[in-house]
């Protein structure tokens, strides 16, 4: 049986199952570019993105091909984000520095040996510097001081941009939903800092559920060896900015 007519049985499979029972499906992990040419061999083959080869030259690992457990949802190849514009283009794969991609993989077993139905999903990791000019540009109308609660200054450079820190969540498999965290990915508000989760939750803006979700998450990759930071309930530091200066180049 060719790799083509497998796909088309499988997706076939999916919709007569899904027809008789209502039910989110967890799909399996993001095909590579070389899978995706064999199964559609009479189409015109598809070029891998420069922002996946620049990441890949470089030496960083592919989530998906360490645990293929873990989900991807890149946010910034969609319209789906703070700026509404895709910024990625065809990248739909997540990578980081060999190191924190290992210790990513950690955290999704520790997650699931406790917690069967509960898989890590990735937001955003390795992100190209070009792109942090983007989005430090777009939010022009906001004072240095605002953009930089948000957004690291591309003159300074992110920790994403080394390829050691990831934004992520929780996600259900029961559900096929994220858990409920209190604020959504990119969410730019106080309500999303965990510094201030405990007036959040006196105040009654954060739920109790929603708190423990939290802690779940930070845990999690806390015990993995990730350091989160004060703003962002989503967003892991592996290393400093120091010692991704000194271990690693920039993706450009």
């Amino acid at each position: 049986m060719t790799p083509a007519l497998r796909y088309i049985l499988f997706c076939a499979a999916l919709v007569v199952v899904s027809c008789r029972e209502e039910k989110r499906f967890d799909l399996p992990r993001s095909l590579t570019l070389e899978e995706v040419n064999a199964y559609f061999p009479w189409s015109e083959p598809l070029v891998i993105s420069p922002y996946e080869a620049a990441m890949q030259e470089q030496g960083l690992l592919d989530l998906q091909a360490l645990d293929e457990e873990i989900r991807v949802e890149l946010k910034y190849s969609s319209a789906d984000n703070f700026l509404g514009e895709d910024l990625y283009g065809t990248l739909e794969l997540a990578y980081l520095q060999p190191e924190p991609a290992r210790a990513l993989t950690h955290a999704n077993r520790l997650l699931r040996k406790d917690n069967p139905s509960l898989r890590l999903l990735v937001y955003d990791a390795a992100r190209p510097l070009s792109v942090q000019h983007l989005m430090w540009n777009r939010l022009d109308s906001l004072s240095e001081k605002e953009r930089k609660k948000y957004v690291a200054d591309p003159e300074e450079a992110s920790i994403h941009n080394y390829g050691c820190a990831v934004d992520l969540t929780i996600l259900d498999l029961e559900t096929g939903r994220p858990l409920d965290m209190g604020t959504p990915f990119d969410y730019f508000g106080e309500l999303a800092y965990p510094r201030l989760e405990r007036r959040m939750l006196n105040e009654g803006r954060l739920g109790l559920r929603q708190l423990n979700n939290r802690i779940l998450l930070r845990t999690i990759m806390h015990d993995a060896g990730f350091t989160p930071i004060t703003t962002e309930w989503w967003h892991f530091n592996f290393c400093s900015r120091k010692t991704a200066e000194l271990k690693y180049r920039i993706i450009e």
